[in-house]
């Protein structure tokens, strides 16, 4: 995906006409796609007022900015990162993210514009916390069943030594309820079958004879039974590993195995229950979450255009999708065009930008005009 610079600048006529002259060379040079972002009238309140909404909105638009990155990830998580599709679910109000921005309309029933500023950034900050909130329930309860799921189903591969046997071992397999014998499980190496049926026999005393038989294999190896009397259990294993012949420490106990067995079966279902709600209420929060933070971005715009160019309130707010390859060079063109803004900062454009080791920066840029990120390159599975 993209990234979008959402700018302001004062709407007087000097102004304006510098917004269609940037137009022009931005179209005819393909340095940006550009629509106009339309802001309504809002409450504007005290300038103190402003100063402190500027500083929550800031605050708050990074924690808007982490919710959705998030909910975009875990949707690409939980769709086992089919990037294509997982796009696909990433929507507001219906449509693609660069669809919305183009055509942004302010959603009057949602944020009243008669309320002051602060109401609504309060509204807008309870809302991405319900939301973040929710996420991180759904997402427990959904982890806690993939993990345990995943968990159970490791044990169904890895070598006959190590995995589990209640999809191998089958009661016929086994002599049981007796006082005096037992069967053994031993993993034998592929080069040691004909090793392995020569002497089993002579492991040890009480071994019962043409008792051993071939369960299950692996590229490793086999997996043998072997019927024997309990008291030579202990000799039995001894000598079978002198012989790189492996006992495996297995007692069969049918409840045990279909206990196991009936538990996968459960957590799959359960998984594949809370799935298909899970994707959905995700889509949907994510288009709020977007439709909220891009609000947010408005409101940012709003508060720093009347801080920054003083009332009565006039700027004209436009979206900029910059063509990847030509930042620099729009960034250039604004600032020729919009340097009469702030000739301090302009001139302090290069310093401001220089990388200086140990010299922490503000993380919002300064411009001559009002300017605002959103980025969206975070959002895209496929790069």
């Amino acid at each position: 995906m993209s990234e979008f610079w959402l700018i302001s600048v004062p709407g007087d006529k000097t102004n304006l006409t510098a917004l269609e002259r940037m137009n022009t060379v931005t179209t005819k040079a393909s340095l940006s796609a550009n629509s106009k972002f339309v802001i309504p009238d809002l409450k504007v309140g005290t300038l103190d007022a402003l100063i402190g909404l500027s500083d929550d909105l800031g605050k708050l638009d990074v924690f808007a900015e982490g919710i959705i990155k998030k909910i975009a990830q875990y949707i690409g998580e939980i769709m086992d990162d089919a990037a294509e599709k997982a796009q696909e679910n990433l929507l507001a109000n219906g449509v693609d993210l660069l669809s919305y921005l183009a055509r942004f309309e302010w959603d009057m029933a949602k944020y009243p514009i008669k309320q002051p500023l602060k109401i609504l950034t309060d509204s807008l900050s309870k809302q991405m916390t319900q939301i973040d909130t929710d996420l991180k329930l759904r997402a427990q309860t959904y982890n806690n069943i993939k993990g345990n799921l995943q968990s159970l189903e490791r044990k169904t591969v890895g070598n006959l030594l190590t995995r589990t046997l209640a999809d191998i071992v089958n009661k016929e397999d086994f002599v049981l309820n007796s006082e005096y014998l037992i069967t053994l499980l031993v993993v034998v190496p592929k080069s040691s079958y004909n090793a392995w049926q020569k002497t089993y026999e002579l492991l040890s005393d009480m071994v019962v004879p043409r008792s051993t038989k071939l369960i299950a294999e692996d590229a490793e190896g086999g997996l043998f039974t072997v019927t024997l009397f309990r008291k030579v259990i202990d000799d039995f294993k001894m000598k079978a590993r002198e012989n790189k012949f492996m006992v495996r420490e297995f007692f069969f106990n049918e409840k045990e195995l279909q206990s196991e067995k009936d538990e996968i079966i459960r957590l799959e279902a359960d998984k594949k229950q809370q799935y298909g709600p899970l994707l959905r209420w995700l889509k949907v929060n994510f288009s709020e979450a977007f439709i909220a933070w891009t609000h947010i971005k408005a409101l940012r715009v709003f508060v720093e255009s009347v801080l920054r160019y003083g009332l009565p309130v006039n700027f004209h707010a436009m979206i900029l999708q910059p063509n990847k390859k030509s930042m620099k060079r729009l960034r250039d063109v604004l600032n020729a065009l919009f340097r009469h803004l702030d000739e301090a900062a302009a001139a302090n454009m290069k310093d401001v930008n220089m990388d200086i080791p140990g010299l922490q920066l503000n993380t919002q840029e300064y411009y001559p005009y009002v300017c605002f990120k959103i980025d969206l390159t975070s959002l895209d599975f496929e790069s």
